[in-house]
């Protein structure tokens, strides 16, 4: 989960949306893979090097599929492999953003990390980039008879502008329409292209954000591990 105060105010908001500048330059790179299997053998040693194939070879295959499946094989993916922790377990610190090696490297990470590794995989197999949003929601859990709502993030698939969306998420593993998952409410949600608040059909903004030398910290790590 990530911290409440991710959602408090509109400065947060629009710090956040500074990750946009990430995926829009990993959107239309030229991947390097093999790179990215090197720095895995030599950083992380031969299984990760392995998953890392595996990878390659999930995306290179759903690249021929429909829309649902290559859903579906993106959640499994990292679901089946990826531990959820909170980020000071997985990284020793509050708010940390992982790459995709990174994430498959350490085995674990935050709910922000499963959403844009899955978002990054559907990417490179091809889905339409305007049917992807990454989704800060309220989640509400319920523990010992007591609900709270938890800040989280998932990722949103819109078949159309307009359409239901499904959602994929790292604690439900299914991949679900949005009006079978009740537990989530919607804050707002981007991409590449835009910001959009809550149910909103159309997108608050088409500039979103402001580099933060938090992101480009990120988008220099991403870029030099293949992904940029």
């Amino acid at each position: 989960m990530l911290s409440l105060k991710l959602l408090s105010g509109m400065r947060n908001l629009w710090a956040t949306i500074g990750i946009t500048f990430f995926l829009v330059a990993l959107a239309v790179a030229q991947v390097n893979l093999s790179l990215m299997r090197e720095l895995a053998l030599t950083r992380y040693g031969a299984d990760t090097a392995r998953v890392v194939d595996d990878w390659q070879s999930q995306i290179d295959a759903m690249k021929s599929m429909p829309d649902k499946d290559k859903l579906a094989r993106a959640n499994n993916f990292f679901n089946s492999r990826i531990r959820w922790v909170q980020d000071p377990q997985a990284w020793g610190e509050d708010d940390y953003w992982a790459t995709p090696l990174e994430l498959i490297g350490r085995g674990m990470g935050d709910c922000e990390d499963f959403a844009i590794a899955k978002y990054l995989m559907l990417i490179l197999a091809g889905v339409d980039i305007d049917k992807l949003r990454i989704t800060y929601v309220k989640a509400r859990i319920t523990s010992s008879g007591d609900a709270k709502s938890t800040a989280h993030m998932v990722l949103a698939y819109y078949p159309s502008p307009t359409a239901e969306p499904v959602i994929l998420d790292n604690i439900v593993i299914d991949v679900l329409p949005a009006s079978q998952r009740s537990d989530l409410t919607p804050v707002y949600g981007f991409n590449s292209k835009g910001l959009w608040v809550g149910r909103a059909t159309a997108p608050a903004t088409t500039r979103p954000g402001t580099k933060l030398s938090r992101w480009r910290n990120l988008l220099r790590r991403a870029s030099a591990e293949g992904l940029g």
